[in-house]
């Protein structure tokens, strides 16, 4: 790659790259680790990651169903963003453009997919018994 300079002499080919490649390799890094978490049933229900919607947060079960179903897109999320990460390291002009252009929809489609998996589990989790049971004969626990 042969460095392109602006008038201020600043190298922008590089930053480009690097900042790119790097983005992607971070992102990875993150999905790969919700990703691993979920599979692995060691991802807490929270605010912040995973598949979130009203159906998973309603219980732990829910959440940790949603989330291991939802793991293989996931984690295949992560591997094209890594693997859009380093070749955008390397990469400039056009080829740095569709690199990230086609790393950066492959991870978001597969993270909707993965996402849309883990609400439909979510959904057909039963919800969580709990409070009392009324049934003419007095209320009980369950």
């Amino acid at each position: 790659m042969e460095p392109v300079y602006t008038a201020a002499g600043t190298l922008t080919a590089v930053r480009a790259s690097m900042l790119l490649g790097g983005l992607l390799l971070v992102a990875g890094a993150g999905l790969l680790t919700v990703g691993l978490l979920g599979w692995r049933r060691l991802l807490p229900r929270n605010r912040f990651a995973g598949i979130r919607t009203p159906a998973t947060l309603r219980s732990d079960a829910a959440f940790i169903a949603a989330n291991r179903v939802a793991a293989p897109p996931v984690l295949a999320a992560a591997a094209v963003c890594i693997a859009g990460g380093g070749l955008a390291l390397g990469a400039g002009g056009p080829a740095l453009t569709v690199i990230v252009a086609v790393a950066g929809a492959g991870a978001v489609g597969l993270s909707l997919a993965g996402g849309l998996l883990g609400h439909q589990v979510a959904v057909a989790t039963p919800p969580p018994t709990g409070g009392c049971a009324c049934d003419g004969t007095g209320c009980t626990t369950t």
